[in-house]
């Protein structure tokens, strides 16, 4: 059946949509760690039954997250109020998003738009972690980075928005950490057409591995195939250049180039007929389940991939998704007010989804999944507290989000230390009186904890993340921050 073509659906095609699994390698880079470790652990993973998913969100532009987590005890929403300005949230629009936070005169608030996060907070199936961002060393100061210890490029979109994604923060890569993952477990999928990492904004470097590349779906339309081929094609024209397709496929080749070609494209095509015919009996949700945005309709879809997680021979998955428009230096107010509201939407009625089981049936084995999905948020930096004009500049460290079901999730709380908003030379992470704040907590623990949950060996864990040792020791018998049971 022809599709009618839509933007994402032209993202897939443009992407690597059915790649599955790639067999490159890279002879720039010494593969021999992380080939080594997956063969050790390729035995270990066969003895995995359970299922596990993350599903991350990527909030691109730089989110203004000091307006999404409000400190609203009188002394410390005073000096937010100072230091915002004509951009501080009115303390009696907060009222409505009050979280039901339990530590003694420290409270706080959601934006007043993010009443569904408000919920979920409440009920223990979300939780903040404050001031989180790229960091070379544990406890940075202000003399360090002038001396030139601080992640490359600061306050520049291209360099965080990629170590947001690499987990290398003094580096350029285009290897993500999804896709590092990937190449050392991927084998605890019996599945090898159909990647481990499945995006629904095509092409991306979080999910792109040395041996690992994304499956790029669709949000409203699912697989996307072949242009051009269709196996039950109606049309002669269609029948020629499908029977032309598999012709050029059916061939052998020497050159290790046009045969690697070949082999990809192969792949794409038995990826897609595989996820297409599974998709046929995944489940369905009514109308109005999810409300009417991209990011809703994204994450439906991935809930609708999960429930045919068995069908298709997974154990592990990583989902991906772009949400753009964050780069507010103008307009925050009116802008955040719709864009923080339609993402809390999307948020609730994918944990509300999670949270009923799939079905009685052998197909979906009656499990509740939302103690087995872990929805993460992040954004290439915070924004500065003082404005600019009608919006605010690139910043450092920032808030973000992790979700789950309440045994996996530790909820209801705010993790980390908020810092201070009194702005100045007093403050020690306050970095030039805009409110540019050095992060307490590093992306290398925020990220090491997801692994761990995860699979991710302790012994393997500096081969995803070669700073982490830094900040903790993957050796340890604790979690590095302790949002995740």
């Amino acid at each position: 059946m022809n599709r009618k073509i839509c933007r994402r659906r032209f993202l897939g095609q443009a992407s690597c949509a059915g790649l599955g699994f790639l067999t490159l390698k890279n002879s720039i880079i010494n593969l021999q760690p992380l080939n080594a470790a997956a063969i050790s652990n390729s035995s270990v993973y066969d003895n995995y039954n359970d299922y596990k998913a993350i599903v991350c969100i990527l909030l691109a532009g730089g989110n203004d997250s000091f307006n999404m987590l409000v400190p609203t005890d009188t002394s410390r929403y005073n000096q937010y109020s100072a230091a915002r300005s004509h951009l501080a949230l009115p303390l009696s629009s907060l009222s409505s998003t009050q979280l039901q936070y339990n530590n003694v005169n420290i409270n706080y608030a959601a934006h007043p738009s993010m009443t569904g996060v408000k919920d979920l907070f409440n009920s223990k199936r979300l939780s903040f972690l404050t001031n989180v961002g790229t960091l070379t060393h544990p406890n940075t100061t202000k003399a360090q980075i002038d001396l030139g210890n601080s992640p490359l490029g600061l306050f520049s979109h291209s360099d965080q928005i990629e170590q947001w994604q690499t987990g290398l923060p003094t580096e350029r890569g285009a290897k993500g950490w999804a896709g590092r993952i990937g190449d050392l477990i991927s084998d605890c999928n019996s599945n090898q057409n159909i990647s481990m990492n499945i995006s629904l904004s095509g092409s991306n470097i979080f999910q792109n591995g040395e041996e690992t590349v994304e499956y790029a779906v669709d949000p409203y339309y699912g697989a996307v195939g072949l242009d051009g081929y269709d196996s039950n094609a109606m049309y002669l024209t269609e029948q020629i250049r499908t029977q032309a397709i598999d012709s050029l496929l059916g061939q052998t080749y020497q050159d290790i180039f046009e045969k690697t070609f070949v082999n990809v494209i192969k792949n794409a095509k038995d990826g897609f007929v595989q996820f297409d015919a599974a998709m046929q009996n995944a489940i369905t949700f009514p109308q109005g389940a999810f409300p009417d945005s991209e990011l809703a309709a994204s994450l439906e879809m991935i809930a609708r991939t999960i429930s045919i997680r068995n069908n298709l021979g997974f154990k592990r998955q990583v989902f991906f998704v772009i949400v753009g428009g964050w780069d507010h230096h103008d307009g925050l107010l009116d802008n955040q007010q719709a864009m923080l509201g339609m993402v809390s939407d999307a948020l609730f009625s994918f944990q509300e989804s999670l949270k009923a089981k799939f079905g009685s049936s052998n197909q979906y084995n009656g499990v509740n999944v939302e103690n087995n999905v872990l929805t993460m948020f992040i954004s290439e930096f915070g924004r500065t507290l003082r404005p600019n004009l009608d919006g605010t500049d690139h910043a450092w460290g920032g808030n973000t989000m992790v979700m789950g079901g309440p045994n996996l999730i530790d909820g209801g709380k705010v993790f980390g230390a908020f810092p201070s908003m009194v702005l100045g030379n007093n403050n020690p992470l306050e970095l030039d009186n805009s409110g540019r704040f050095i992060p307490t907590l590093s992306t290398d623990q925020y990220f090491g904890e997801v692994a761990q949950w995860f699979g991710v060996p302790s012994t393997d864990m500096a081969l995803i993340f070669p700073n982490i040792g830094n900040f903790y020791n993957p050796l340890s018998t604790s979690h590095p921050i302790g949002f995740i049971k």
